[in-house]
């Protein structure tokens, strides 16, 4: 029996103290793991209490009311600037205006000389779709891991020169976005730490990504033309393009000496010339966070040894351990050159960034760019860094035990508290969402279910031994919906796996589009989902990063590398995975031919088909044929790659976020079936009968 204790204390924390299995056994968790998770949680401020709430979220205009537990005099400011006034007794409500608009508005409750202030959201019910998919249109794109994209021009990794260059080519061929990876800012002084799903900060960018010939003071620099034209520097960027998987390492130091050339020349201009006054009001307008990232990136480089050592804030000297003391500044101060250096590396890459939603707009691009927000920021890294209150540092979050991984998973990112962001008014969310919608079309929300419960680890222990906590799911819907109306960039939810009912319906209610994967749209263990079947509201793709490739899965190479990997402890798991795949392999036959999407000669056999541009383009025409709104690509499928760029539950075992497209862009987009493929998704896409 749970004592009354733990219960309580458990239910006023949002620790669910149930739950149900990958198996639906219902599984209770013991009164050792949730006291752990109490402990990791109390690290946190106490809440403070007041006879106004901290914030409230409403998704009417009409008949929103406030309960107060003292009378005095309130003041409702909008925030517009609008103001109102009034008092309530105790123990009474104050009624909201009606038109009070949407957006956050100030209420104050003053009480002789106290004041209380309550956060009021006034919050649409959905969030922002394009008129076209609202009207019943569909569309494609192409999902890239940027960092794969091959040319003769980038410096052997893909960058927004690339991303450029690709979006043109898309929408020339018909297609209506680019889906990326997470552009999150991860870490200069430690390239090999390329994770974009473990990120140093979700609010600024990854400064791999500049173009560096495309940056002006690179261009106008002699010294640095004079280094970049070198025959030494010539071999290195060479060497860095012709890798099967990224250099890191190579890669940031031919960047980071490049972009330092830049930098001095840069440092140069007069500060009335254009350049110089737009960095200036970059650097007021990104505030203490951009001061904060650029102090942690320049403290990360002295610190950081070449073993990697140094490179965690938790490793550093204890005066520096918190980002915004006066300790941090005191050593900043002497090098504010080198700290604007930082700043102007997020300022060039913000530009480019924007450059290429421009390009979106300008070829007529519906969504553009679709970014996707990685579900948590990395330990040592410059967020928590930053902000030490806002993340519970003795937990971690991750999955429960599943068949497939008895001990579950453990994602080494610490958990949002959500006391505290709840405190805050959800200002940490708001600027989340800002800083990934702004220039954005689209933004995926990885493990959307984060935003209803999160499998929270106690420090030190397997991931079996965690519990689910609770976010309150209805305000941060409302918020987010609120700040996809205002951006206009539609949200996708990655909501694979197992999910509960509960949250499904709410983002369905949202506008929250789902993600549909082929190899998971089964009805049956021999059978397929129909394409009529597909959920409307969703976006459609044969595979993801974390899942094989079109030809890793027929050829079950996938499965193959698993067993190289050792990844399989139980003898009798690999040979009942590929028996599994035979079975998924005929069934998905079987759907092809059914939707007319392979011509009736094709091989009903799976086990006798290889792979072919027949059976890829019969696949690709079936996700065409879906009723899904979007389409997500892959050009790993166009170029039957059979790597994955990722292999879950792996860390130096395999080379993840590291494997580049096996052919440059000019090369795929010159090769004529791949055209032929294309144009066949396209035309598909457009029409409303079976595929010919």
């Amino acid at each position: 029996m749970r004592s009354p204790e733990i219960y309580q204390a458990a239910q006023a924390a949002g620790i669910i103290d149930e739950y149900r299995s990958a198996k639906g056994e219902v599984l209770t968790v013991s009164d050792e793991n949730i006291t752990l998770l109490l402990a990791a949680m109390a690290q946190a401020p106490a809440e403070e209490t007041g006879p106004l709430p901290r914030v409230r979220v409403f998704t009417r205009r009409r008949g929103n009311r406030i309960a107060v537990s003292r009378g005095g005099s309130w003041q409702l400011i909008s925030e517009q600037g609008r103001c109102w006034r009034g008092s309530v007794e105790h123990g009474g409500e104050i009624k909201l205006p009606a038109s009070l608009p949407l957006g956050y508005h100030g209420l104050i409750l003053m009480v002789q000389e106290q004041q209380w202030h309550c956060r009021i959201i006034i919050a649409p019910s959905r969030c922002y779709q394009p008129a076209e998919l609202k009207a019943g249109e569909k569309r494609w794109g192409v999902m890239v891991q940027l960092y794969t994209l091959r040319s003769a021009n980038n410096w052997g990794i893909g960058d927004f020169g690339d991303l450029q260059q690709l979006i043109r080519q898309v929408a020339d061929w018909g297609g209506d976005f680019i889906g990326l990876n997470p552009l999150h800012a991860l870490y200069p002084a430690l390239p090999e730490y390329a994770s974009p799903y473990s990120p140093s900060s979700r609010l600024w960018l990854n400064i791999n990504y500049i173009d560096v010939p495309a940056v002006e003071d690179f261009q106008l620099s002699s010294s640095a033309q004079r280094w970049w034209r070198s025959e030494k520097t010539q071999r290195q960027l060479d060497a860095a393009r012709e890798t099967q998987f990224v250099d890191y390492t190579a890669v940031s130091t031919l960047k980071m000496t490049a972009l330092r050339h830049a930098w001095h020349y840069f440092c140069k201009r007069d500060e009335g010339e254009d350049e110089r006054i737009a960095f200036a009001a970059f650097i007021e307008q990104g505030g203490d966070s951009l001061w904060q990232q650029a102090a942690y990136d320049l403290i990360q480089a002295e610190q950081a040894g070449g073993d990697g050592s140094g490179g965690d804030w938790q490793q550093w000297p204890a005066a520096l351990r918190q980002g915004n003391s006066d300790a941090v500044k005191a050593f900043c101060q002497p090098r504010q050159n080198a700290l604007e250096f930082y700043q102007w590396l997020q300022w060039l890459a913000r530009r480019q960034y924007d450059r290429c939603w421009q390009v979106c707009l300008q070829s007529g691009m519906t969504i553009g760019l679709y970014r996707d927000l990685a579900v948590g920021v990395a330990q040592g890294g410059a967020e928590t860094w930053c902000d030490r209150e806002l993340y519970c540092m003795a937990a971690s979050v991750g999955a429960p035990p599943d068949p497939l991984g008895p001990l579950g998973q453990n994602w080494c990112l610490p958990p949002v508290h959500p006391k505290v962001l709840q405190a805050r008014g959800y200002q940490p969310f708001i600027d989340l969402l800002r800083a990934n919608m702004t220039s954005s079309g689209a933004l995926r929300i990885d493990h959307v279910m984060s935003m209803l419960r999160l499998w929270w680890i106690p420090k030190g222990k397997s991931a079996d031994h965690g519990a689910y906590v609770s976010y309150p799911v209805d305000d941060l819907l409302a918020v987010l919906a609120l700040e996809s109306q205002r951006h206009r960039c539609m949200v996708i939810g990655e909501d694979l796996g197992t999910v509960p009912q509960q949250v499904v319906s709410k983002l369905r209610r949202s506008a929250v589009y789902s993600w549909k994967v082929l190899w998971f749209e089964q009805t049956a263990a021999d059978r397929y989902r129909a394409p009529s079947r597909w959920a409307r509201q969703a976006i459609a793709s044969a595979s993801t990063h974390d899942l094989p490739t079109l030809e890793g899965f027929w050829t079950r190479r996938d499965l193959q590398l698993g067993a190289k990997l050792a990844m399989y402890s139980d003898a009798g798991v690999y040979p009942s995975l590929l028996e599994d795949r035979e079975r998924q392999k005929q069934a998905l036959l079987n759907a092809l031919h059914h939707a007319g999407c392979l011509p009736a000669s094709a091989g009903k056999n799976a086990r006798r088909m290889a792979m072919s541009p027949g059976l890829r383009r019969g696949i690709h025409l079936f996700l065409a044929q879906t009723e899904s709104a979007l389409l997500g690509l892959q050009p790993e499928d166009w170029l039957a790659m059979h790597l994955p760029v990722n292999v879950p539950g792996t860390v130096d075992e395999y080379p993840n976020w590291r494997r580049k497209l096996s052919q440059p862009l000019d090369g795929i987009f010159a090769d004529k079936e791949i055209k032929k493929l294309v144009m066949a998704v396209d035309r598909r896409r457009r029409s409303r009968g079976p595929a010919r």
